[in-house]
């Protein structure tokens, strides 16, 4: 996975053979933000300006820039699963919400790793 983060903003780079560049988008964002280079250092930098000219453009305008992350998920899951997963967290003695964010942390660390 090739992810760049800056300012606690995350771009996502892909390779365009046929053109010969890096590009990409930043993502989490209702807003659509897109950089690219000819080099990895090139489309590193060209996020980071994507990034600090979309900040700049907020504060311009006295609008708050979106967040990308809240902290806050909203997980649909089936019952069974729900059942399965506060049976699970009771039995270590933690609420479901401590337990649903440590599992998905270790998911998501190997899923980085991998």
């Amino acid at each position: 996975m090739n992810i760049f983060t800056y300012k606690g903003y995350n771009g996502m780079v892909e390779i365009d053979p046929q053109a010969g560049i890096l590009f990409g988008r930043v993502l989490d964002l209702d807003a659509v933000l897109t950089f690219e280079g000819d080099t990895v250092p090139e489309a590193e930098q060209a996020f980071h300006d994507t990034v600090d000219d979309y900040l700049d453009w907020c504060a311009e305008r006295g609008k708050e820039p979106e967040k990308p992350f809240s902290g806050k998920l909203i997980l649909r899951i089936s019952p069974e699963t729900h059942r399965a997963a506060a049976v699970a967290a009771a039995s270590e003695h933690k609420s479901l919400n401590a337990w649903l964010a440590e599992a998905v942390e270790r998911a998501a660390r190997e899923a980085v790793m991998a």
